[in-house]
């Protein structure tokens, strides 16, 4: 009986492997993976498809990851059932593997409404490496898409789309792309910079049917919005978002909100029993509350925490918060933390736009400490943001600095750049 299983092998499953083998060596691990190489990196996926990245680019551990660590990987299989009492996993197609430890690492699954026409030939999801696979076998026979959600998902799927030469249209039920993270003004630059790649935008609506070609009705023709305007298509890729991946647990004592509750050291209710990454709540640090987080290195973090845990190495998670670093159609951006708030209910916002250079720049303060920012298109500075906003660092005494074109290290009180420079 393996000492520790953990169900997931991505990068939560992975911080908590490399976590749990600098603890204790010898313990035997077994981790189950429905995908057969699940050692990748997912946001990647958007560059797979515009053939921008080859899978041998995409691992961030190589193909002997587990072999190295003694791992028992069940690479491809399913973990369908949980058994709290006699401990054990079961396994789609029969099997079971019983387990002293358990981390729960499933992450998260594609939301996907209730849409007529949905299982239509060419309808796809775009979350994991298999679909940019499947998209990508139908790229030569497609010339228009329709992607569905304006959102991080959406906004990556509809670039990559543009790259291998489709006629994009992005349908978002809000009012404006990347809603979430973005306020009005920084939307309208990436909207800006979306239209000019010449990708359609349209918003306040989203589709309530998917049609058939009229000479094969199980292949995608296009779609109907709720407005009642079609638009022709030959692919829809569903990008709404991604919820917490928590069916394992159903029926069983382990307790659900949105996700898996966990305490700081990712341990549920259940004695052994741990999660991470976005099948879980973890700890925002600027909300000072817990809730589903899903990014990337949250999950690796949370795993890792996970991992010296089970291993008796005792450990707190630090806590993290919704942080995006991207660039789309040569937009750079950063966003972190509350962003969306204006001036009022105790915020103080600072913003430095300038239109005509496509320029944005805004910080949101509360009690002179930072909780939020959005940088457009200049975001070499945001490190320092970024730190002083995890460190909750008062800076009422250079704040009217934060935003400066000259802001940097040397703007900041010297006790507090030698800690800066110090890592503390």
């Amino acid at each position: 009986m393996p000492k520790y299983v953990i169900v997931g092998g991505s990068v939560g499953g992975i911080g908590a492997v490399e976590a749990i083998r600098e603890v204790d060596p010898v313990g035997t691990i077994a981790v189950i993976s429905e995908e057969s190489f699940p050692q990748y990196s997912r946001p990647m996926i958007a560059d797979f498809l515009s053939g921008e990245a080859t899978l041998e680019k995409m691992k961030y551990r190589g193909d002997l990851f587990w072999e190295k660590n003694e791992i028992q990987a069940l690479t491809g299989k399913k973990a369908v059932s949980l058994n709290l009492v006699d401990r054990h996993v079961e396994l789609d197609g029969g099997g079971r593997i019983n387990f002293e430890k358990l981390l729960i690492a499933t992450g998260g699954k594609p939301f996907v409404p209730e849409m007529e026409g949905a299982d239509k030939d060419g309808v796809f999801t775009f979350t994991k490496f298999s679909d940019a696979e499947r998209i990508a076998a139908k790229i030569g026979a497609a010339e228009k898409a329709v992607v569905v959600g304006g959102g991080l998902i959406g906004v990556s799927a509809a670039e990559a789309l543009t790259k291998c030469g489709l006629e994009v249209t992005i349908v978002e039920l809000k009012d404006r792309l990347l809603n979430r993270i973005l306020d009005e003004a920084a939307s309208e630059i990436i909207e800006k910079a979306i239209r000019e790649a010449g990708v359609s935008i349209v918003t306040g609506q989203t589709v309530k049917r998917i049609l058939g070609k009229p000479e094969n009705d199980s292949v995608v023709g296009g779609v109907i919005l709720t407005n009642g305007e079609e638009v022709p298509c030959n692919m829809v890729i569903i990008a709404i978002g991604v919820i917490p991946h928590t069916e394992l647990v159903v029926g069983t004592e382990v307790k659900v909100n949105r996700g898996i509750i966990v305490d700081r050291c990712m341990r549920t209710n259940v004695p052994d029993v741990y999660a991470c990454g976005d099948v879980a709540e973890t700890y925002d640090f600027v909300l000072d509350e817990s809730r589903p987080l899903p990014l990337w290195p949250i999950a690796y973090m949370g795993g890792r925490v996970a991992g010296y845990n089970m291993a008796g190495k005792k450990t707190g998670y630090p806590g993290g918060t919704s942080m995006s670093t991207l660039k789309y159609f040569d937009t750079p951006v950063i966003s972190a933390g509350i962003s969306n708030s204006k001036e009022g209910d105790g915020y103080e916002v600072l913003v430095n736009h300038d239109p005509e250079s496509n320029l944005y720049k805004k910080i949101v303060l509360k009690d002179n400490v930072v909780v939020g920012m959005v940088f457009v298109n200049e975001i070499e500075r945001t490190g320092i943001i970024f730190y002083l906003m995890k460190n909750r660092v008062n800076v009422e005494c250079f704040k009217h600095n934060l935003l400066s074109e000259d802001f940097g290290l040397v703007s900041l009180p010297e006790q507090l750049r030698r800690r800066m420079l110090l890592g503390k």
